[in-house]
């Protein structure tokens, strides 16, 4: 099962996210994308840690490469917080994928799939600010875009978190033992 699961900022998409990939008896991983880069991060990285404290996530910290995890384990789940954070680090970092950040974020969502891995993917809803942005911030919009739409084309459910309510438009999560 892959589950896509949107939301703008401080939505409830995490904790909505967290509480399907814990609807699961399985092993569970939390594969992590922050990057660390001052205080403010240093504090959504410990709240996030605080979330899922006590809960049986095992930390995959990847910043870069998702392609490159390897977890192998069948029937397990993984939650993946999040691809928008992935894609801008894919985009800005050294050695990121640059131009082909969502190829390579969605090739990597793909490669845990056929590890036999259920996913939860989350992802941010940027698109509806209408600001000007300068050049880089449009390449990331247009991106996060093309991966959000790729996700949502392979996922067996698509959810939009909003002010903490789920709003299915494709599917309904259906985690497989």
């Amino acid at each position: 099962m892959l589950a896509l699961v949107l939301g703008g900022a401080a939505s409830g998409k995490s904790e909505y996210a967290e509480a399907l990939a814990m609807s699961l008896d399985a092993e569970r991983f939390y594969i992590a994308t922050m990057q660390s880069y001052d205080a403010e991060s240093e504090r959504r990285i410990a709240r996030h840690r605080e979330m899922r404290r006590n809960k049986g996530f095992i930390t995959v910290e990847r910043a870069l490469d998702l392609a490159g995890v390897q977890i192998e384990h069948h029937g397990g789940v993984a939650l993946l917080e999040c691809a928008s954070t992935l894609l801008g680090n894919e985009l800005c970092l050294p050695g990121g994928a640059a131009q082909n950040s969502a190829e390579a974020i969605l090739a990597g969502v793909l490669n845990l799939r056929e590890q036999g891995l259920n996913l939860v993917v989350v992802s941010n809803d940027v698109f509806a600010e209408g600001l000007d942005y300068s050049p880089e911030m449009t390449e990331y919009v247009r991106q996060l875009g093309l991966l959000n739409r790729s996700l949502a084309a392979e996922a067996d459910c698509v959810v939009e978190v909003v002010c903490g309510l789920p709003l299915y438009h494709k599917g309904e999560p259906r985690l497989v033992d």
